[in-house]
């Protein structure tokens, strides 16, 4: 696009009513882009936007002082004979082959 001194008086002038570039390109018929370079050439820039919000800091949590009983429960013990029982079951290799054939079976 040619930008002549109308269309750069035409966007100084929508740029400083406050715009966007997207708008100002819709109503001269360019790019986006084409607005923001121009605006760029001109030197013009928009001021930083304050913060919509104000964020609040707040202090680290206060650490509970450590005693030396603990407050959770202790868990259950096990007996032997409990812990034992739970073992996993031991498959002889044929097993196992025959396990991985109908998986593979299953799969496909």
């Amino acid at each position: 696009m040619g930008w002549d001194a109308k269309d750069i008086g035409l966007l100084i002038r929508l740029w400083s009513s406050g715009q966007s570039a997207a708008e100002i390109a819709r109503r001269l018929g360019c790019s986006r882009n084409a607005v923001c370079g121009m605006l760029t050439r001109q030197g013009l820039k928009r001021g930083h936007k304050p913060p919509t919000a104000r964020p609040k800091i707040r202090p680290p949590p206060k650490l509970r002082p450590t005693s030396a009983a603990c407050a959770r429960p202790v868990a259950k013990k096990v007996s032997r004979n409990a812990a034992e029982s739970q073992q996993p079951k031991q498959f002889s290799k044929q097993q196992l082959y025959e396990m991985l054939a109908e998986a593979v079976k299953n799969t496909g």
